[in-house]
């Protein structure tokens, strides 16, 4: 199943993703458009958690106002944040914006696609 060209009804956000995607300084809105088209930002509580105690422990901006402004809640099952991804993942077929190379490698196994940070300042969508 291809995924560009067609309307999605999410991409979830890991957060080290959103951090890869913040220092790369991506326009994300641009980037994701380019890559699968018009999408709508999907994020669990226990990715925004872990954001925001990041934010408090960095120095440097996480534009989380921005996340929290595109970004829809969802509610994720599983005990540990990878495990929420997974599954939401796999049963909404929403692909996943990450660049932890374990949880790319558990997605890829379960056939669910995942958006990661390429180069320098590009998204690319790996189906």
């Amino acid at each position: 199943m291809s995924l560009r060209g067609e309307i999605l009804a999410g991409i979830l956000v890991d957060a080290c993703g959103w951090v890869a995607v913040v220092d790369a300084r991506i326009n994300i809105d641009l980037a994701l458009e380019t890559q699968v088209g018009p999408v709508e930002l999907k994020v669990t509580e226990a990715v925004m958690g872990e954001l925001e105690r990041l934010s408090e422990r960095e120095a440097k901006p996480m534009l989380l106002d921005l996340l929290s402004e595109r970004a829809e809640i969802v509610s994720g099952q599983g005990e540990h944040t990878d495990d929420e991804l997974l599954h939401l993942s796999t049963t909404q077929g929403w692909p996943v914006l990450t660049v932890d190379k374990s949880l790319k490698a558990r997605l890829h196994n379960a056939n669910a696609s995942v958006i990661e940070v390429h180069g320098t300042n590009a998204l690319r969508l790996i189906e």
